[in-house]
């Protein structure tokens, strides 16, 4: 079969600029972690911030762009049993928490909830929340911040 020469010329540009744009470094000032191709993150390979309270993360995604053009930042974080959790904050991004070990306490928008191992939390932008270990072991979440200023 033939492909008409208007179809090449009107296709051609347009496969060859999203491609230019996939492959594309992020320029200065943007995020650094190129989401445009897939990829493995291992958390073990990864330092970990060891914060006051006690608690630790490892930053899998510090500051990446999905090739639609969303900022993402990845970490997952342990919460020891008994630590004072971090103050609240808001947040300028929508996020997802996932609950890996243990029982988070989240506290957002007038409300407590609990949320054990496996369930999902999602945060909307421009809430106020705060996170705590609710159980008697370490809580182990991840959490993927979306859009806006996740970094």
């Amino acid at each position: 079969m033939r492909v008409p020469w208007m179809v090449t010329w009107l296709v051609l540009p347009l496969a060859l600029t999203a491609g230019a744009r996939a492959q594309s470094p992020a320029p200065a000032g943007t995020a650094s972690e190129n989401l445009a191709v897939s990829k493995v993150f291992d958390p073990e390979s990864l330092a970990v911030t060891h914060n006051a309270n006690g608690s630790e993360r490892r930053d899998l995604v510090r500051a990446g762009r999905l090739a639609t053009g969303e900022a993402v930042h990845v970490h997952q974080s342990i919460q020891p049993a008994g630590v004072q959790p971090g103050a609240p904050h808001a947040i300028q991004h929508s996020e997802f928490i996932i609950v890996t070990e243990g029982t988070l306490e989240i506290v957002h928008d007038g409300r407590t909830e609990r949320a054990g191992t496996g369930s999902v939390i999602y945060i909307a932008h421009g809430t106020v929340h705060q996170a705590r270990n609710a159980g008697p072991g370490p809580a182990t979440y991840t959490v993927v911040a979306i859009g806006g200023d996740a970094r």
